[in-house]
Formats: C-alpha cells, sequence, structure tokens
C-alpha cells in the first residue's frame, strides 16, 4: 500500500511523498526522501488521511500527481521541477544521517554570509535572506528577496565555482521570508505562519475595515511589515459575530427609550448606546434584546 507522507525540511518547508513500505513511519521520523538530482533529509510532519487532504488541498500539479516537466540547466537559477518518477520517501534516516544534517546546518550561516559578500561585489539589489544545503551537498538553494527583477546569472556562476556544486536562487516575498526565519509577533507568540498556519493568503485592508480596527499600518502589521495574517483568518468569526449585535449608528428603542449605538464588543458582548440627550451606558446584549423585546411589545 503507498501512502501519502508529509515531511517538513528547513524554514517550515514542507513537501509531499510517497511510502511504499508496508512498514508504519511515525510523526517526527528522519527519513531519506527522494529529490531532483539526488537525496534530502526532513522529518514526517503528516500521515496517512490528514496527509492525503492536506496534500489534495494544495495540490497544484506536484510530484504525487503527476510526472514533472524536465529540469532546467543548473546555471538557470530557475526553481527546479524536473525528474520522470514520482516521488518517494527511500528509507528511514540513520543518526550518521542526521549527524550529517546537522553538520550542514551549522555550515550555512557561514555560507550566507559568503553569499551576501559576493552579492554586494556584483553590486545586485537583493537581500539574502537564508541557505540551505540539499541533505546530499548536490545542490545549494539561497533564498533572497528583492523589489524587482533581478539578473543574477553571473552571481550563479560565481558561487557554483565557489561551493563546487549547483546552485538555485529563489526569489520569495516578504511573507515567505518570516515563514521561513521565523520570529515572535506583537502578541508575544511565535509567528503563525511559521507554527500552524497553512498556507499564506492574501490580506487586504478591507478585512481590518470590517473588524473595526484601527488602519494605522504600524498597529496592523506584523514582523514581516505586511499587514497582520490573523485578519484572514479571524475574519469570519468577526463577520459572524457582528451579525447577532446591531449596527452602529442604529436606533433603538429600548426600556430608556430612544438610543443609538454607539459601538459593539464582540468579545465582552456589550453594547454601547447613547440617548437624545448625550447620555451614554454600555449593556450587555442579551440584556439589549430583552430591552427592545420588551418595547416593541
Amino acid at each position: 500500500m503507498t501512502d501519502v507522507v508529509e515531511v517538513r525540511f528547513k524554514g517550515n518547508r514542507k513537501e509531499y511523498f510517497s511510502w511504499p513500505s508496508a512498514e508504519p513511519l511515525a510523526l517526527h521520523d528522519p527519513v531519506i526522501v527522494e529529490v531532483d538530482r539526488g537525496e534530502d533529509l526532513g522529518r514526517v510532519s503528516a500521515l496517512g488521511p490528514i496527509a492525503a487532504k492536506k496534500c489534495g488541498g494544495a495540490c497544484s500539479g506536484c510530484s504525487l500527481a503527476s510526472p514533472l516537466p524536465p529540469s532546467p540547466s543548473p546555471q538557470s537559477g530557475e526553481g527546479e521541477r524536473g525528474g520522470e518518477a514520482r516521488r518517494r520517501i527511500l528509507r528511514r534516516a540513520t543518526p550518521d544521517d542526521t549527524a550529517v544534517a546537522d553538520h550542514l546546518h551549522h555550515e550555512e550561516d557561514d555560507v550566507r554570509r559568503r553569499v551576501m559578500e559576493r552579492v554586494k561585489s556584483h553590486t545586485l539589489p537583493m537581500k539574502v535572506s537564508d541557505a540551505e544545503w540539499q541533505w546530499d551537498r548536490k545542490k545549494l538553494t539561497v533564498y533572497f528577496t528583492a523589489e524587482q527583477r533581478v539578473d543574477f546569472r553571473a552571481l550563479v556562476r560565481d558561487l557554483a565555482s565557489l561551493f563546487h556544486t549547483r546552485i538555485e536562487l529563489r526569489q520569495i516575498g516578504a511573507r515567505d521570508e518570516a515563514k521561513r526565519l521565523d520570529g515572535v509577533g506583537r502578541c508575544g507568540r511565535q509567528y503563525c505562519c511559521s507554527s500552524w498556519l497553512p498556507e499564506l493568503r492574501p490580506v487586504s485592508l478591507a478585512l481590518a475595515k470590517d473588524q473595526h480596527l484601527s488602519l494605522n499600518p504600524s498597529q496592523i502589521s506584523g514582523g514581516c511589515g505586511r499587514l497582520l495574517c490573523c485578519l484572514r483568518y479571524e475574519h469570519d468569526f468577526y463577520v459572524q459575530t457582528r451579525k447577532r449585535f446591531p449596527k452602529e449608528g442604529r436606533v433603538l428603542r429600548t426600556a430608556v427609550g430612544a438610543e443609538r449605538v454607539l459601538a459593539v464588543d464582540v468579545f465582552r458582548e456589550t453594547v454601547t448606546l447613547r440617548t437624545d440627550g448625550g447620555d451614554t451606558r454600555v449593556v450587555s446584549l442579551e440584556k439589549l434584546k430583552g430591552e427592545v423585546s420588551g418595547a416593541d411589545a
């Protein structure tokens, strides 16, 4: 039986592979997987129906879905998608395998600094975010951010002669950079994009308006400098909850008389009201509904 397995690598990068063996895998098991032109080491992060569902939900023609197109040339710097066979987990990783991976990770900070020096010498308008060795050292991936498209062909040739391996330069956005590097948000917790958020979806200012939040960018932006991811995944909660409350500006007939709704608090479930005379009060939503029902009767 062939199962779909989600495997995670450095920087919260994840891919899906087949596991044809009948011997079961467990979460966090280190495994050696088949990649283009070599092998890589990752850890199991999802199994069985959960992995299959996640794989299907994010499917855009991955290695499990269909054969991939031919690989570009090693010097192209383009993202690789080569290989004709479907990718699979080759075997469980041994302690020696994980020791090799740990050694490579310790080298990556120095590699990133050396890449930054070469970028500076080529005067390229790009910021090097991270470097990642493939477990078999047959490829080095350099992640960078840039405001515009960068012609890095000369840099790729320079790095290939420096590290004697295949070089891939991959441009990522500010959100993807935050996901790879991780950090602590303004809420005091680990970035959602690095911990549990399955995919990064577009976030617009309209979501902040719907939630009646301040439109000051410094107050609704995350560590990446973009709008907070929580504006997206919390939006449905605000929209559904506000349906239970009267709209701001609406005039209600209550036990006091005619009162205008000034504000609502969806967490405390309270409503702030003001009379024509200027007096304000705060009442619970449940009490307000009772007063309005009594007034209508």
